[in-house]
C-alpha cells in the first residue's frame, strides 16, 4: 500500500514537474522552497542542528502557525533550552512563522512525502520529537519516523466530517499509518471519535481542547488598533465591515451586500481579505466591474481618501489585527462549501462575528458561539446583508455580541496547558 501511495504521489508531482524543475533550478522565485521540499536544507542550518536534536513542529499554514506559536511560547518559557525547528507548507505560513518563532533554530518547508526525501530530511534534522498540527498526516514521513524511533504527536488534532469521509475510503491503508503517531491531542470529543474510528489506538487519544482559544491579543493591541484607524483614515463612528479569508463566489455576494448597505450607511468601509493572495487581481476586477473603488493595503500610504470604499488586504499576517477596527466581521469559506475559517480571531478583539452555513471545519466552536449569542450564522447571501445591517444599526447589540465572544473564548481556554503537560514525557 505504501508503494502504491508513493507511486500516486509521484505521478501527481510529475504533473507539476515543469514548475518543480524550474523552482529547483532557481528559475523563478521559489528555488530555496523547492530545495527544502526535496529535503535539502541550508548547510548552515544543518550545521547548527548537529547534536541538538530539536523538536520539529510542523504547522501547514497561517492559522496553524498562530495556534502552535502559543504552545511553543509556553513550553519554551518552561524549558528555555528547548530547540525548535518549524516547518510549513505555504509561503504565507512561512512568512508568519518567521515572525512568530523568532528564537526557532530555523523555519523551513516540509519535505515532499516520498521515502528518499523524508529520510534525507530526518537525517539532516535528527529531531527528538515531531509535532504535527491538526490534520497533517503524511504516511511515508510517519513510517520513516517510526523506523528511526522518533516519537510523533498530533497537536490541536481535528478531523472534519468531510475529511473523515475521505479517510474512510482508504481506511485499510490508513489504520497502520495512524500507528506511526504516538499521541493524539484532539480538539474535541467528536474529533477523538473520528480518529478512533479511523484506527487510532484508544490509549493514545486524548481530548485537550483547541489551542486557538488560548491565543491572546498582544499587550499593545489598543495602540495598534488606533494606528490602523489612523492609517486607514477611519473617522470616529464610521462603520467598518472586515471580511476575512474569502473565496471565489463569496466576494460577489459580499459586494452585493456592501452596495445595499452603502445605501443606508454611505460612509461604510469594507476591508476585504481574500484567502489566497494570488486572486487579488481578479477580485480587483470584480470590484471595478461593480462600479466600486478599492485600494490595496500595500498602497495605502497617501492614497486613501473619502472616495475609497474598499481596502484589499494584500499583506501577510495582518488580518487578525485588522479585526480590531471592525464594527462587524464576516468569516469566509462559509457561504460556499469550504468548511469555514477561524472565527476566533475576530472574537479575540470583541468584534461581532457573522458567518455562512458552511462551518464544518469549526462545527463545535461555531455552534458554541451561536448558542451563547457571540456570533450569527446566516443561511444564504440574502440574509447576510440583512444581518449585517441589523448589527450596524444597533451598537448595543454589537457590544453584547463582542463581550459574549470574549467570554466564550475564556470559557474554552486551557488546551495549551493540557497539551504541554502531555508533551513533557517526550523530552524529560
Amino acid at each position: 500500500m505504501y508503494s502504491a501511495y508513493s507511486l500516486l504521489l509521484t505521478l501527481v508531482l510529475l504533473a507539476w514537474s515543469p514548475s518543480l524543475l524550474l523552482g529547483a533550478l532557481g528559475i523563478g522565485r521559489r528555488r530555496d522552497g523547492w530545495r527544502e521540499r526535496l529535503g535539502r536544507y541550508p548547510e548552515p542550518l544543518v550545521a547548527r542542528l548537529q547534536g541538538v536534536h530539536p523538536v520539529w513542529l510542523h504547522a501547514v499554514s497561517v492559522g496553524e502557525v498562530a495556534a502552535a506559536s502559543v504552545l511553543a511560547a509556553l513550553w519554551t518559557t518552561r524549558r528555555p533550552t528547548l530547540s525548535l525547528l518549524v516547518s510549513t507548507v505555504t509561503d504565507t505560513g512561512r512568512e508568519v512563522a518567521k515572525r512568530s518563532f523568532p528564537k526557532a533554530a530555523g523555519v523551513v518547508y516540509f519535505p515532499l512525502d516520498l521515502p528518499m526525501i523524508v529520510h534525507e530530511a530526518l537525517a539532516a534534522v535528527s529531531p527528538r520529537l515531531i509535532l504535527l498540527t491538526e490534520t497533517e498526516i503524511w504516511p511515508n514521513f510517519l513510517r520513516a519516523c517510526a523506523a528511526s524511533k522518533i516519537p510523533v504527536v498530533m497537536i490541536n488534532g481535528r478531523i472534519s466530517p468531510r475529511s473523515f469521509q475521505r479517510y474512510r475510503l482508504v481506511q485499510p491503508f490508513f489504520r497502520p499509518v495512524l500507528q506511526g503517531i504516538d499521541l493524539f491531542c484532539m480538539q474535541s470529543a467528536a474529533d477523538a471519535e473520528r480518529i478512533l474510528a479511523l484506527g487510532a489506538s484508544p490509549e493514545r487519544v486524548r481530548v485537550v481542547g483547541n489551542l486557538k482559544f488560548d491565543v491572546t491579543p498582544p499587550a499593545d493591541a489598543s495602540s495598534r488598533a488606533e494606528q490602523w484607524r489612523r492609517e486607514l483614515k477611519i473617522e470616529s463612528g464610521q462603520p467598518v465591515v472586515v471580511a476575512g479569508s474569502t473565496h471565489a463566489g463569496e466576494e460577489e455576494a459580499l459586494l452585493r451586500a456592501f452596495m445595499r448597505l452603502r445605501q443606508e450607511f454611505p460612509s461604510l468601509l469594507l476591508i476585504l481579505a481574500p484567502r489566497h493572495p494570488d486572486r487579488l487581481a481578479g477580485v480587483e476586477a470584480l470590484i471595478a466591474g461593480n462600479g466600486l473603488t478599492a485600494v490595496r493595503r500595500s498602497q495605502l500610504a497617501g492614497t486613501r481618501d473619502g472616495a475609497t470604499q474598499i481596502v484589499l488586504l494584500d499583506t501577510i499576517g495582518e488580518l487578525s489585527a485588522l479585526y480590531a477596527v471592525g464594527s462587524v466581521a464576516f468569516v469566509g469559506g462559509s457561504l460556499i462549501p469550504r468548511g469555514g475559517h477561524n472565527l476566533l480571531e475576530p472574537a479575540l478583539h470583541g468584534c461581532p462575528v457573522v458567518f455562512g452555513p458552511h462551518m464544518e471545519n469549526f462545527a463545535e466552536a461555531s455552534a458554541f458561539f451561536v448558542e451563547r449569542g457571540a456570533a450569527l450564522q446566516v443561511k444564504n447571501t440574502e440574509r447576510l446583508a440583512e444581518e449585517l445591517a441589523g448589527l450596524l444599526r444597533d451598537p448595543a447589540a454589537r457590544d453584547r455580541m463582542g463581550k459574549a465572544a470574549l467570554e466564550a473564548l475564556v470559557a474554552h481556554r486551557g488546551a495549551c496547558e493540557r497539551t504541554v503537560a502531555l508533551l513533557e514525557q517526550y523530552v524529560s
